[in-house]
C-alpha cells in the first residue's frame, strides 16, 4: 500500500470530478477524521488514517483490502470506478438521472437507459457528463455517462439511449469475484 503518484492522482481525480466536481475536497476534509486514498495492487482505496496505520502491520502479500475500494487502474493507465464507490459518490453528485420503476431492472442487469425509462434528469446536464442513477424513490442504483444533454433528452425519440451504463448495484452479485 502506497500513496498515489502525481500522474495517478491526476487521473483518479479527473475521473472523480466527472461525477462529483469540486466536492472531492469533502471526501478528504471530513470532520470525523482524516481520510486518504492509497494504492494497493492497482486498486485505489479510500481509508481512514487510523485503519491505514493498522494495515501497515500486515505484509503486502497477506493484505487483501482496506477501507473502501473506489476502483482500479487498467494496464493502459486509465482509471475505472467500481460500484463500491457509489455510497461516497451519491451524496455529492452534481448531475443525477432518475429511472422509472419499469426501467430499474434493465439498468440493474447492465443495460443502458433509454428515453422511455427516464423519469427525471438534472437541469443543465451536458452530454458525456458523469451522472449518478437513482430510482424514483431516491435510492442510488449506479452511475453512468449522459449520452445526451438535458435539452436533447426532451426532443429525442423514446427508444434512444440517454445514459450509458458504467456500474450498477447488480454488480455485487454478477462480479463479486472481481470487486476485491
Amino acid at each position: 500500500m502506497r500513496p498515489l503518484t502525481e500522474d495517478e492522482t491526476r487521473t483518479f481525480f479527473e475521473k472523480l470530478s466527472k461525477y462529483i466536481g469540486e466536492n472531492i475536497r469533502l471526501l478528504i476534509d471530513r470532520p470525523d477524521g482524516t481520510y486518504c486514498f492509497r494504492l494497493h495492487k492497482d486498486r485505489v482505496y479510500y481509508v481512514s488514517e487510523h485503519i491505514m496505520k493498522r494495515a501497515a502491520n500486515v505484509s503486502r502479500e497477506n493484505l487483501i483490502s482496506m477501507g473502501t475500494c473506489f476502483g482500479k487502474f487498467t494496464k493502459t493507465g486509465k482509471f475505472r470506478l467500481h460500484i463500491t464507490a457509489l455510497d461516497f459518490l451519491a451524496p455529492y453528485a452534481k448531475y443525477k438521472i432518475w429511472v422509472k420503476p419499469g426501467a430499474e431492472q434493465t439498468f440493474l442487469y447492465g443495460n443502458h437507459i433509454l428515453k422511455s425509462g427516464l423519469g427525471r434528469i438534472t437541469e443543465s446536464t451536458n452530454q458525456y457528463q458523469g451522472v449518478v442513477v437513482y430510482s424514483m424513490g431516491d435510492i442510488p442504483l449506479g452511475f453512468g455517462v449522459a449520452a445526451k444533454s438535458t435539452q436533447e433528452c426532451r426532443r429525442t425519440d423514446p427508444m434512444s439511449i440517454v445514459c450509458f451504463h458504467q456500474a450498477d448495484i447488480g454488480e455485487y452479485i454478477r462480479g463479486e469475484d472481481t470487486l476485491t
